[in-house]
């Protein structure tokens, strides 16, 4: 059997896990899956991590909602993960794909994030301007926090945050080269956030 080739593949998935500060971490885990819509996505948990596979927008919109779900319960809560896309890997999470537009996981709360990213457009000579391109638009978004070795400092409301991750993640593949990860770490709700914490 010959090995499938990077980029035929056009789901999407986000293997992440939550690290709640608080001795009651798996209620909060749990909690905030079980508040999550995921009907539009693949997922799957075990003793380390969860993945969720599926169309971009459903994968991300899902990840928000963990993400903003594990932040009501008002304890630190951080979350990294690898979206990636155009590697075939399993394809558990094919009939997901047929899923319509209609966004699932809707809740608008406020909530301040501050984050670290990195993008990783694989097989792509030209990667270094296609990070910097996503850099100078999250400054131009008003959500980029900082430069530091091997990421990129991204800070706002939760909705802000999300949303410049899947334009960057979108924007960073091409058809020449589609394979892209891209990696998250977030914090939320940190007393190091200080005044910032707009929830």
């Amino acid at each position: 059997m010959e090995p499938l080739q990077c980029g035929t593949s056009p789901i999407v998935g986000f293997r992440f896990s939550l690290h709640p500060m608080t001795g009651d971490f798996i209620q909060v885990i749990k909690g905030a899956l079980r508040e999550t819509d995921t009907t539009n996505v693949w997922m799957h948990t075990d003793d380390v991590s969860t993945v969720i596979r599926g169309r971009q927008l459903h994968v991300f919109n899902a990840a928000k909602s963990i993400a903003l779900h594990a932040a009501k319960t008002g304890v630190h809560v951080a979350m990294s993960g690898t979206f990636s896309v155009g590697c075939p890997g399993d394809s558990a999470g094919d009939a997901y794909l047929d899923k319509g537009d209609e966004l699932l996981n809707t809740d608008t709360s406020k909530q301040y994030v501050s984050s670290q990213f990195a993008l990783y457009p694989m097989n792509n000579p030209d990667y270094m301007a296609i990070i910097y391109r996503e850099v100078e638009r999250a400054k131009a978004l008003g959500v980029y926090n900082d430069s530091m070795h091997y990421a990129s400092g991204i800070h706002g409301d939760i909705h802000d945050v999300f949303a410049f991750y899947e334009e960057a993640f979108a924007n960073a593949r091409t058809s020449e080269n589609a394979h892209l990860v891209m990696t998250v770490a977030l914090s939320i709700n940190s007393p190091s956030h200080g005044g910032g914490s707009g929830a």
